[in-house]
C-alpha cells in the first residue's frame, strides 16, 4: 500500500495482513489495522495528505501531482472529510442561520444551516427550500438540542419561520431576518425606478442611465473613480434617482439602534421621506418592512448582535465550490465539502 512520498520518490509498504478462522461463526476473517485508509491500498495518513490537499486544489489537479485516478482522490478526500466531522462532534448551537442554496438548474435547492457562534456550517440537506425540508434539520437535531435555540436568521421565507417555531421544534427561538436580504428588497426597488426612469425619458436624457445598474446598487466606497464620476453625472441629471439613490444609502441605518422604539422612528421618518416622490416600489418596499417588522427589530437587542454576514459569506464560498467541482454528479461529496469548509485541518 501506497504511503507518504519521500521527496519526489513514491514509497510503498509491503506487509504482510494475517487472516483468522472465527470459531463463532467458522468464517475467514482479515485482520483490521487502524492505519489503513478505507481503501487498503493506501495508510490512512496518505488519505490525510490527500485530503488536505484538495482543500486548496481539484481533484484533477491533485490526481495529476500525485499519479492517481480522480475517482480515488475523490473516495481519499471523503474519508478525509469524514474523519473531520467525527472529530468535531455532534453540534449544539445556540444561534443558528438559514438559508438555501441552488445545486442545479430548475429551481433545485438544498438548505444550508449554520452555527452563527462557531462560524461554521452544520447541516445540509432537504428536497427543496419548502417547510417539510426544514424539518428534517430540526429532526434531525433532536428535540434536546432544538430547545437551545435562542435565535434563528433567516431571510423572509415563511415556511423557514413556521419550521422553526412549531412546538416540537424551537418556539423559544426569536426569528431574526437577514440584513443583506432586505437590503437586496431594496436594491431590486431601486432597479425598478430606474427602469421607469429610462422607460419615462426620451433621447439624449436616457444616456445617463443606460448601463448604470451596479453603479447605482453599488456602495460608493467600492466604486472605481469612473463609476463615482458616473453615479455624480447620473445623480446630477436625473431628481427622482437622486432621491432614490440617498434613501438607499440611509436606510442602512436602521440596523445601527440599539433600541426598538429608535428604529422605529427611523423607519417613520424614512417613509415620510417619500411623500410626494412618486416612488411606488420605494413604497412597497415600506409596506414589506412593516409586516416583517418584528423580525427586523429584534435586532436591537444587545444579546441578538451575532454577524449577519457570515451566512452571505458561506454562499458565496459555496458558489466557488461548485465551480471548482464544475462537472461533478456526487452530492454527497458537495455535502462534506460544504460541512468541512470552515473546520481545522488534520
Amino acid at each position: 500500500m501506497r504511503d507518504l512520498s519521500c521527496g519526489d520518490t513514491r514509497v510503498y509498504l509491503e506487509i504482510e495482513v494475517r487472516r483468522v478462522l472465527c470459531r463463532s461463526c467458522g468464517k475467514v476473517k482479515r485482520e483490521e489495522l487502524s492505519w489503513l485508509a478505507d481503501n487498503p491500498f493506501y495508510t490512512k495518513r496518505f488519505a490525510f495528505f490527500v485530503g488536505r490537499r484538495c482543500r486548496a486544489s481539484t481533484i484533477q489537479d491533485v490526481a495529476r501531482e500525485l499519479h492517481l485516478d480522480w475517482k480515488t482522490v475523490k473516495e481519499l478526500d471523503k474519508q478525509y472529510m469524514q474523519e473531520q466531522l467525527r472529530r468535531i462532534g455532534r453540534p449544539g448551537p445556540k444561534a443558528i442561520g438559514i438559508d438555501e442554496i441552488s445545486i442545479r438548474k430548475g429551481h433545485t435547492y438544498r438548505i444550508v444551516v449554520s452555527d452563527l457562534v462557531r462560524r461554521r456550517p452544520i447541516w445540509f440537506g432537504g428536497q427543496d427550500r419548502s417547510e417539510e425540508s426544514m424539518d428534517l434539520f430540526y429532526q434531525w437535531l433532536g428535540p434536546n438540542k432544538s430547545k437551545r435555540i435562542q435565535l434563528a436568521v433567516m431571510d423572509m421565507w415563511k415556511p423557514f419561520r413556521n419550521s422553526t417555531l412549531k412546538p416540537e421544534h424551537a418556539p423559544q427561538a426569536k426569528i431574526l431576518f437577514d440584513k443583506f436580504h432586505v437590503m437586496r428588497h431594496l436594491g431590486k426597488a431601486l432597479d425598478k425606478v430606474r427602469k421607469s426612469e429610462y422607460a419615462r425619458l426620451t433621447g439624449r436624457s436616457r444616456e445617463f442611465i443606460k448601463g448604470q445598474k451596479y453603479t447605482l446598487l453599488s456602495h460608493r466606497e467600492n466604486l472605481t473613480l469612473d463609476g463615482r464620476r458616473s453615479l455624480k453625472k447620473l445623480l446630477e441629471a436625473n431628481k427622482r434617482l437622486n432621491t432614490a439613490y440617498l434613501l438607499k444609502e440611509s436606510f442602512g441605518q436602521l440596523w445601527d439602534y440599539e433600541k426598538e422604539g429608535w428604529a422605529r422612528r427611523f423607519l417613520e421618518n424614512w417613509r415620510a421621506a417619500l411623500k410626494w416622490q412618486r416612488l411606488g416600489p420605494y413604497e412597497d418596499f415600506a409596506l414589506m418592512i412593516i409586516r416583517h417588522w418584528d423580525g427586523i427589530a429584534a435586532y436591537c437587542q444587545p444579546e441578538n448582535k451575532v454577524s449577519l454576514g457570515f451566512v452571505e459569506g458561506l454562499n458565496n464560498k459555496i458558489r466557488v465550490l461548485q465551480r471548482r467541482a464544475y462537472g461533478l454528479r456526487d452530492e454527497e461529496y458537495l455535502r462534506l465539502k460544504i460541512l468541512t469548509c470552515m473546520l481545522p485541518e488534520i
